[in-house]
C-alpha cells in the first residue's frame, strides 16, 4: 500500500492535489493517493456490503453495530488522509497567494465532517 500522507515528507505532500497550472478547474492528485484513497474505498465498500448481508441474515443487532463502527472508522480515516492533503497543498498554495475565501471554505469543510 502506498504511503499515507502523514508519511510523506512536505515535499512529496506539495505535490498532492491542487490544481495544476494551465487546468481550468478539479484537482489533480497523484497517483499513489488516488490508488490509496481508491483501495480504501474498496475495502469499505466490501464492509458495507457485508453489513448488509448481515441484516439480511438477521445477525446478532450487536455484531451489526459494531460492523458499522468499523465501515464509519474506515470512512473516517479516509476522510482525515484527504484533509490533510488537502490542507497541505491546496489550503498552503491559497494562503499563500493571500486567498482569504479559502478559510470559509475549509472552516465550511470541516463543520460539514464533524457532524
Amino acid at each position: 500500500m502506498g504511503k499515507t500522507a502523514e508519511q510523506m515528507n512536505p515535499i512529496d505532500q506539495k505535490k498532492m492535489c491542487c490544481v495544476e497550472e494551465g487546468e481550468e478547474s478539479g484537482t489533480h492528485m497523484p497517483d499513489e493517493l488516488q490508488r490509496n484513497l481508491m483501495n480504501r474505498m474498496s475495502r469499505i465498500e466490501g464492509q458495507v456490503k457485508g453489513v448488509k448481508r448481515m441484516i439480511d441474515r438477521n445477525v446478532y443487532c450487536d455484531d451489526i453495530l459494531t460492523q458499522m463502527s468499523a465501515v464509519q472508522s474506515a470512512l473516517h480515516s479516509v476522510s482525515r488522509l484527504l484533509l490533510e492533503s488537502h490542507i497541505n497543498t491546496c489550503v498552503i498554495d491559497r494562503l499563500e497567494n493571500k486567498d482569504p475565501e479559502i478559510v470559509t471554505e475549509l472552516m465550511t469543510t470541516i463543520s460539514k465532517i464533524m457532524k
